[in-house]
């Protein structure tokens, strides 16, 4: 049954501006029930296909961290998904963390990692030309590098000037920092940033992982960070993602899980989390938020699932869509939920 969320409130900008939002969930379901192939399933990412169609992936296995844990796929729309089906597999260990993205020609890339352990991780792409139908052979994005090149969670970012961004972060011993992969020639190449510049009395515990990235205008490029502080991290860029400010702490509360946001006009973006200001916290409630002064604060703010004890809803996938947000998210690591809102400003 559809939902309506009715969130009318006024906003204020530089005194004068009065912002009005309606969010209206059309849809919020299992894209696969309990008969399922694999008993875990984590890290959702998705993409628009066309036509109110849509791609899911997510890793699937056993357990997280076996080697028989591989890349898992659905396509469809509300009410409406194909049974889950293996994507990929290139070897027997761990694949992670599948990325879809739509790229500017046409193609449609999956970007994931392959590896025992994380900090020796190996990424991955292939690409499809016909919605996901079939595939190109998989390939290493930076042959022999390890630790985690080109997207590690998050959307690649296409700039105003047509380079890509991909947010990428380290691992090591469990000292975390983020970074950015720069692609200058649609993807055949990879230019990684230096790391993040973190203050380690900020933000205390591991460091920073997962950027989530966003243009408000040309050569201004910002991202928001999990972090192991308590608080979503920000950073921002005024050359187009080469270098990067130190990382300073928000209001908005973390639980050193992932986030997800997606720009949908102007300074207004949406974001996805788990609002649990710990360390290692709870993961859930899973939120949507949405400022309207390019993430400096965030006006409305309402709870999409709420959870309770041992209830894990996390890793938000987030995408825009001629007037809806649409996102995906680990449902207890036994299902993927899908949830679509038509947004109206």
């Amino acid at each position: 049954m559809k939902s309506l969320l009715f969130l009318s409130l006024l906003f204020l900008s530089f005194g004068t501006f009065a912002q009005t939002a309606n969010l209206q969930v059309q849809a919020n379901e299992f894209i696969f029930g309990d008969d399922r192939p694999f008993a875990q399933c984590h890290a959702s990412s998705i993409e628009k296909l066309g036509n109110g169609q849509y791609m899911i992936v997510w890793f699937a296995g056993s357990h997280e961290k076996n080697d028989d844990v591989g890349i898992w796929m659905s396509k469809g729309q509300p009410g409406n998904w194909k049974a889950p089906q293996m994507l990929v597999k290139v070897r027997n260990d761990p694949h992670w963390n599948p990325v879809l993205f739509n790229a500017p020609d046409g193609k449609l890339h999956l970007y994931f990692k392959v590896g025992k352990e994380i900090d020796d991780w190996e990424t991955w792409v292939q690409y499809s030309e016909d919605g996901g139908d079939t595939w190109s052979e998989a390939i290493e994005l930076v042959e022999g590098d390890r630790g985690g090149r080109g997207p590690v969670r998050n959307h690649i970012l296409v700039l105003s000037d047509n380079t890509w961004l991909a947010p990428a972060s380290l691992e090591k011993d469990r000292v975390w920092n983020a970074f950015v992969d720069r692609s200058e020639d649609g993807g055949k190449t990879w230019l990684n940033t230096e790391t993040l510049i973190l203050d380690r009395k900020l933000i205390s515990g591991e460091g920073v992982i997962q950027p989530a990235l966003w243009e408000s205008i040309p050569n201004r490029i910002h991202m928001l960070l999990r972090t192991s502080a308590g608080k979503i991290g920000r950073s921002d860029s005024k050359d187009n993602g080469l270098t990067w400010s130190p990382v300073e702490l928000t209001d908005l509360p973390n639980n050193n899980s992932g986030i997800d946001l997606v720009k949908i006009k102007d300074e207004t973006i949406a974001l996805v989390y788990n609002p649990v200001g710990e360390n290692w916290g709870k993961r859930y409630p899973m939120q949507l938020a949405v400022s309207f002064d390019n993430g400096l604060t965030w006006p409305i703010k309402e709870v999409m699932e709420a959870g309770e004890g041992k209830n894990e809803f996390s890793y938000p996938s987030i995408i825009y869509d001629e007037g809806y947000l649409v996102f995906c998210y680990t449902w207890n690591r036994e299902k993927i939920k899908f949830v679509k809102v038509e947004v109206g400003f």
